[in-house]
């Protein structure tokens, strides 16, 4: 066995399981379906008003975490990766926009999450290469200016706004320092201050007190996850798959879009 493929095996063996992202995509999906039936499809006589302040808010914070997850661990290439996702969003930006809202123009929640998983894969190589002391000041300084304008102006255009583009460089932080951290004390304090932003982020990404609690329970279950409980969840016997995975968002709103469209209730981009 030469050098490379024992690096490899070593990189393998040390990459956290993530057979529980198998049921994430399940239950991030079911979630997301109930609340979009909820806010664009459902009348006040349905009843399903509880929908989007409860079951609805498991959706995004699961999403945001199985991106970063992935970014982290079960990706070669986290900008590529992140230009699928953005497909996928220009795929279901159309239905999308047909969707009754206040805001005329917004991008979709697959920018959030690939704009997102770019900021945070930044961030993870800022890191490394000021470990490496091959990053000056001044570049440091262009690049940190550059991503804060970049973030400041798409906060104004996607989905969950400039709340929801921390989401995923902040579960980045959390849980590859939770990986990295050994097992003194001062390793474990620090992982757990890695830990404060990204729930006190989710607590702050909604205004019912039902809606926060469950943001911030979905968002310490992923992190949950990374301690090594990820270990403990087997594989998924129903595993989805890539193309019902990919296909999903662009369809299940093509298919409320034509329903707004024939009972009337639809936008217009």
């Amino acid at each position: 066995m030469n050098q490379a493929t024992t690096t490899q095996a070593q990189t393998q063996s040390l990459r956290p399981s993530s057979s529980w992202t198998g049921w994430g995509q399940w239950l991030a999906l079911i979630t997301m379906t109930l609340d979009h039936v909820a806010r664009y499809l459902a009348t006040d006589a349905w009843g399903m008003g509880w929908v989007d302040s409860s079951v609805g808010r498991i959706a995004f914070p699961l999403f945001a975490g199985m991106v970063a997850w992935h970014g982290l661990f079960n990706t070669r290439d986290p900008l590529r990766y992140a230009r699928r996702i953005m497909v996928i969003g220009l795929v279901a930006q159309l239905p999308y926009q047909l969707m009754p809202r206040e805001a005329i123009f917004q991008l979709n929640i697959c920018f959030t999450l690939a704009l997102g998983l770019m900021a945070g894969h930044w961030l993870e190589q800022v890191a490394q290469r000021t470990a490496r002391d091959q990053l000056g000041l001044a570049r440091l300084s262009l690049e940190t200016l550059g991503v804060l304008v970049a973030w400041y102006i798409a906060g104004f255009w996607v989905e969950y706004g400039h709340e929801g583009l921390l989401l995923i460089p902040l579960y980045m932080l959390a849980i590859g320092q939770i990986q990295r951290s050994g097992n003194t004390p001062g390793q474990r304090l620090i992982a757990l201050v890695s830990a404060i932003p990204v729930l006190l982020l989710a607590g702050a990404m909604n205004s019912s007190e039902m809606a926060k609690s469950i943001t911030v329970i979905t968002t310490l279950a992923v992190l949950v996850m990374a301690v090594g409980v990820c270990r403990l969840v087997p594989d998924i016997q129903w595993k989805m798959s890539r193309r019902m995975w990919l296909a999903w968002y662009p369809a299940h709103f093509a298919v409320i879009a034509a329903i707004l469209l024939f009972v009337g209730r639809a936008a217009y981009p």
